[in-house]
């Protein structure tokens, strides 16, 4: 048996779907908070901590950020389906022509996508990949198709350094669930700063590198993969016709995108990079999305297509929410915080912080649920110890990305459309971890 099939029997046989580790945790929680908690009030601690669960699933701002990340990943990826990104992918993939070339491309630009969008970095990587496999096919070139795909789901290890990241875009938003313990921290500090920068232009560097190194280095073989594409002609009659209607679409998606530019740059008085917040980036990719399907009834089509993917987040965001609230009220947070500082200095506290969070993403699969349920424990350990509550963050963020080479729940997209299984992308994507690893804590240590 090879070790891409051992490792996936042993991921098979550990890890249940993503709804029931929630519940797990769930339960893990309770119980821990049970027994090395006191109770609150006079009222009983079992129903004082339930209180306390639901308190965590219903918080308002935390269903808000719920929302805010479903926008992102259901607009990001109904912009990805427009004809003139899909045209951009076709015409790239023109340029694919072996393995080691193709990955390296594919590689390059989904990271640099997924650093403006995660929504929009995930399915731009799976149809560049499909596309590749399907221009492989036309042409009789062979190919290692899961290298490929595994090329195409790179940009999830590092979108939560980019824009779009859910914990550096949500603190520097006003009002913020944890806006009373540290204020809003610009993306200047976090996304922004020169350590995230210097690891992202390493990372686009190094990723596209070492991709078409093992292109080189592994077999190729023919594949078969037809276009499924099928146009439907329908008539359109009467108020349809508002539907289909190209100068109200251009001229909705217009308009919001000039607002997007008015509120950003001509408004203030001084540009700051405040204004980059999960309603603004929604606001963007929503009039993006609108002008570049040029009309309502294939934005909705695509809308329709893309929705599919955030059930994930409607679902589990509500009981990751209940982990924090039981967690926060019932004085775990303090507690667990306490234990980082024990063991922590300066300077391996964001290393801790790093390794924990990876190990805490194969289980909660969300950088937003993860910063929801982990980001009061490290902000409160980071601010005893005087660690910098920036790089906590993106220690955080590091973490929490560079495990999804691991954890398969956001390939399910790419393995929809690519046709290929976990099984055969992971041996390339656990490569791209070991590489990630090196990088992330030499920047975290350096700076």
């Amino acid at each position: 048996m090879s070790i891409s099939k051992k490792f996936e029997k042993t991921l098979k046989g550990l890890l249940p779907a993503p709804f029931t580790i929630a519940v797990l945790l769930t339960f893990f929680t309770f119980i821990l908070a049970f027994i090395i908690t006191d109770p609150k009030s006079e009222k009983a601690h079992f129903f004082e901590l339930l209180s306390f669960w639901e308190q965590g699933i219903w918080h308002s701002p935390l269903l808000v950020f719920a929302i805010q990340m479903m926008l992102m990943l259901v607009l990001g990826h109904t912009l990805a389906l427009s004809n003139p990104i899909d045209k951009i992918i076709s015409n790239g993939a023109r340029y694919c022509t072996n393995t080691a070339n193709s990955a390296a491309i594919i590689t390059f630009f989904t990271v640099l996508v997924s650093l403006f969008n995660w929504g929009l970095g995930l399915i731009f990587g799976a149809i560049f990949a499909r596309k590749v496999g399907e221009h492989a096919s036309r042409k009789g070139i062979k190919l290692n198709y899961p290298l490929i795909g595994a090329a195409g789901y790179s940009g999830l290890m590092v979108w939560h350094g980019g824009i779009s990241g859910s914990a550096p875009i949500k603190i520097a938003e006003e009002g913020h669930f944890l806006a009373d313990t540290i204020g809003v921290i610009s993306q200047s500090k976090t996304i922004f700063s020169t350590m995230n920068l210097s690891i992202s232009v390493i990372l686009l560097i190094t990723l596209p590198l070492l991709m078409y190194f093992l292109g080189k280095k592994n077999a190729e073989s023919e594949i078969t993969i037809s276009s499924n594409i099928e146009e439907k002609e329908f008539k359109i009659t009467g108020a349809e016709k508002l539907d289909h209607s190209t100068i109200l679409s251009w001229l909705f998606g217009g308009l919001i995108i000039f607002y997007a530019f008015y509120k950003g740059i001509i408004l203030p008085e001084k540009i700051s990079l405040s204004i980059i917040t999960p309603n603004y980036i929604n606001l963007l990719l929503l009039g993006l999305a609108i002008l570049m399907h040029k009309n309502f009834f294939n934005f909705l089509k695509a809308v329709d297509s893309a929705i599919l993917g955030a059930s994930g987040i409607l679902i589990q965001f509500p009981l990751y929410f209940g982990i924090m609230g039981i967690m926060n009220h019932s004085g775990m947070v303090e507690i667990m915080s306490a234990f980082f500082v024990s063991i922590s200095n300066e300077n391996t506290f964001p290393i801790f912080t790093f390794i924990s969070a990876g190990i805490v993403n194969v289980f909660v699969p969300s950088g937003g649920g993860q910063w929801a349920v982990q980001g009061p424990i490290i902000i409160e350990a980071a601010t005893q110890i005087g660690v910098s509550i920036p790089k906590s963050v993106m220690a955080l963020a590091y973490g929490d990305q560079l495990t999804n080479m691991l954890q398969p729940f956001w390939a399910l997209p790419l393995l929809g459309i690519t046709g290929l299984k976990a099984k055969e992308i992971l041996p390339y994507s656990l490569i791209l971890l070991i590489a990630g690893s090196i990088i992330f804590i030499s920047g975290l240590l350096i700076f």
